[in-house]
């Protein structure tokens, strides 16, 4: 389970530094389409990655005798 955290992680930055790279410009236009669709397939990664931990978050409880599942919303706490 730590290792999804490092490959989210590491998917996050290596998208960070892209997003970077075509700020600064320095990209020719090849790198830069390059850069586009790499960054494009790390935002789907990433977001897979935290719809599956969104669904995987939930909260037990009980009520009249039974388990429900109750979604985890960070909000209340």
């Amino acid at each position: 389970m730590a290792r999804k955290k490092i490959d989210f992680e590491e998917r996050l930055q290596t998208l960070e530094e892209l997003v970077e790279q075509m700020e600064d410009g320095e990209l020719s236009l090849e790198e830069s389409l390059k850069a586009f669709e790499q960054g494009i397939k790390l935002t789907r990664e990433c977001q897979s990655a935290l719809t599956a931990a969104e669904q995987k978050v939930q909260v037990l409880i009980e009520e009249q005798g039974q388990l429900h599942m109750q979604p985890f919303d960070a909000e209340e706490e």
